[in-house]
């Protein structure tokens, strides 16, 4: 068991009183006093009785008695010193393991930058990819270029045999682009599903390796790519728990399904309710304010409301905005 020196407060240094310093001034000026000497002389080592004198009393100058009443206080003082040291010196090793771990949790997670470095890193934990991938992509239809670039790497990853869950904005049901990407996607097996809001972008391949989005910067051209256990687990817990409450997606024949409107009317009206602006609304849920107006605009005249304040008290009223699932 370790043990350090006690450390407790020492006792207050008494005081020298007036009777004190008169009785050293004559002990000074006679050599020898008598043996009426104050309290305050002896214990602070001032007045010293003279051996062979019997109760004569001699003056100490007064750095011999500061000496003698520091020295052991000092003596304690190296000893702490040393018990410190001794500390420092026996944490040190466990100093560099935990430096070294550090260091390492670091390197599970790298920042890429360059929309190429990003495209090679993808490319390279898609041929490691054996078992799973999970992707979500916001800000509704995506481009048809990316679309181009992605549909080759997802078909390999069919043919081997790797389970594909993606999630997309409800407003790609209404994108041509990204339906028949979506089409040729799912016939060859992957999952694909809609959500009114999809909260970033994620790609995580087998669960040991996550690409998202780094909010400092550009996030066309930066990415963060993560290792760590921990991190990926809590990841994939958020898109399974998006992944529940998404709607599948059926390609129909005028590629327009219902839940569009019902769903994303849904999701524009609770956030014009919130407070968000026709702006704010549509970046959201990946349509134009234009769309934005286009449903509240229906959704008023459906109720009979004079004004966005009047449409907000009456919506609160109604069940317009209920999930049909009772989410």
């Amino acid at each position: 068991m370790c043990r350090y020196p006690d450390i407790s407060p020492q006792p207050n240094v008494v005081p020298l009183c007036e009777r004190g310093l008169d009785c050293y001034r004559r002990a000074l000026a006679e050599g020898l006093a008598s043996d009426d000497v104050p309290d305050c002389l002896t214990e602070l080592g001032l007045m010293r009785r003279q051996a062979g004198t019997g109760n004569r009393w001699v003056a100490v100058p007064p750095d011999i008695a500061s000496h003698d009443l520091t020295r052991p206080l000092e003596r304690a003082i190296l000893a702490q010193q040393h018990t410190v040291a001794g500390i420092y010196d026996a944490l040190s090793a466990a100093e560099d393991v935990y430096r070294t771990q550090q260091r390492t949790s670091a390197a599970s997670v790298r920042l890429l930058h360059g929309a190429d470095v990003i495209y090679a890193a993808l490319e390279r934990a898609s041929e490691a990819c054996r078992e799973e991938l999970l992707t979500a992509h916001p800000g509704g239809a995506r481009d048809p270029d990316a679309l181009g670039k992605t549909l080759p790497r997802t078909l390999r990853l069919n043919k081997r045999g790797v389970r594909q869950r993606t999630l997309y904005q409800h407003s790609v049901r209404a994108h041509g682009p990204t339906l028949a990407y979506i089409e040729r996607v799912t016939s060859a097996g992957a999952q694909v599903r809609t959500l009114d809001e999809v909260v970033d972008r994620l790609i995580v391949y087998d669960r040991s390796i996550a690409f998202i989005p780094d909010p400092r910067y550009d996030q066309q051209t930066t990415a963060l790519a993560v290792e760590h256990p921990a991190l990926i687990h809590y990841l994939v817990k958020v898109f399974d728990h998006a992944w529940q409450r998404a709607e599948p997606v059926t390609i129909s024949q005028d590629h327009r399904l219902p839940l569009l409107t019902d769903e994303t009317r849904r999701a524009v009206l609770k956030l014009m309710v919130e407070g968000h602006t026709d702006a704010g609304i549509g970046k959201r849920l990946g349509i134009s304010s234009r769309t934005v107006s286009h449903h509240i605009k229906k959704a008023s005249d459906l109720v009979g409301s004079r004004s966005r304040a009047h449409l907000a008290y009456l919506l609160a009223r109604s069940e317009l905005l209920q999930s049909p699932r009772g989410d």
